[in-house]
């Protein structure tokens, strides 16, 4: 079987390589265009171009899909390079580009996407950060026969993953990443087989998991304690939650919860657990803090080179 595989981050790498790894042709990647990062803002290829490149795998990056957008030529020339690569099936993972009718047509075995959720839960850009932010119990992994909408295909295998309390965005997501390389080849081999059935996602249980936006960094001790933990966790590693000593912008990547009750936002204590701060209802013991410059460093030995003290006041914005 010829795959085309279109994808973008580590997630969709894992699954490229996974796809390889199983000695499945793989006669074109499509992939993001490079794009600026680090300090110095040189361009990067994205984890799946790697991936390519490393095993001599064709790779096109082309910046639209859409024949009726604001780039159609270089869109007619993406799906002139489908229709002359020959192949079987696309599969999709994180892409990040829209795949308008036009191209879903072009594969004879159609476009097959890994979402990492359970569908119709958590459909969208961002569905691990939501399900931890949201104190889901369970996630997991659908692959989807791709269709117009948004995630709305039909699905073809899921599996479970439990959410632990620890879990973070990071944690979860290489968890699932692997599932999902492991369910492709499943997938893809059950299709060679005329077994892979289709069933259509219930109409009942729909919810959207919007793009992380750097803006809800910013925590608002207002709220629970419990709620604020899972955004530490949610949005970590991007865009990591954020407070304001004074004016210096912290970034907090794991904390606590304690019943301790205080005025939202307040230093209560300071001690070789970590830094506690009221909520909104009870308290964040705050574990693992970094500076701006810094590195992330427990809360005992960040403190030996940024000084807070009981009573001060932290606030989400500044």
């Amino acid at each position: 079987m010829k795959v085309i595989f279109a994808g973008t981050p580590e997630f969709a790498a894992t699954a490229l390589a996974a796809l390889h790894g199983a000695g499945f042709t793989i006669p074109l990647v499509l992939t993001q265009p490079d794009r600026p990062a680090g300090r110095g803002m040189q361009l990067h290829p994205s984890p799946v171009k790697q991936f390519a490149l490393q095993h001599q795998i064709p790779v096109a990056q082309p910046v639209s899909l859409r024949l009726d957008g604001k780039f159609p030529e270089a869109a007619a020339q993406a799906h002139a390079l489908l229709r002359d690569t020959p192949h079987d099936v696309m599969v999709v993972a994180a892409y990040g580009l829209i795949l308008p009718t036009t191209v879903l047509q072009i594969p004879r075995m159609g476009c097959i996407n890994i979402h990492a959720s359970l569908l119709p839960r958590w459909r969208g850009a961002a569905p691990i950060h939501r399900a931890i932010e949201a104190g889901d119990a369970e996630t997991g992994i659908t692959i989807m026969q791709m269709d117009e909408g948004l995630d709305t295909g039909a699905m073809l295998l899921t599996e479970h993953e439990s959410i632990s309390p620890q879990d973070t965005t990071a944690a979860l997501h290489d968890r699932l990443a692997h599932m999902g390389g492991r369910m492709i080849v499943e997938a893809l081999r059950s299709l060679e087989q005329g077994k892979l059935q289709a069933t259509p996602q219930p109409a009942e249980g729909i919810t959207y998991a919007a793009k992380i936006s750097k803006d809800e960094a910013a925590l608002d001790f207002q709220l629970p304690a419990s709620v604020l933990l899972r955004r530490i966790r949610a949005f970590n590693p991007f865009p990591g939650a954020v407070v304001h000593a004074a004016d210096v912008a912290l970034k907090i990547w794991d904390a606590q919860l304690s019943e301790a009750q205080g005025k939202p936002g307040q230093v209560l204590a300071i001690d070789q657990s970590g830094i506690t701060v009221a909520c909104g209802e009870a308290s964040l013991v705050l574990t693992q803090l970094q500076k701006p410059g810094g590195k992330r460093l427990a809360a005992n030995l960040f403190l030996q080179g940024f000084a807070l003290d009981v009573g001060q006041q932290l606030i989400g914005k500044a």
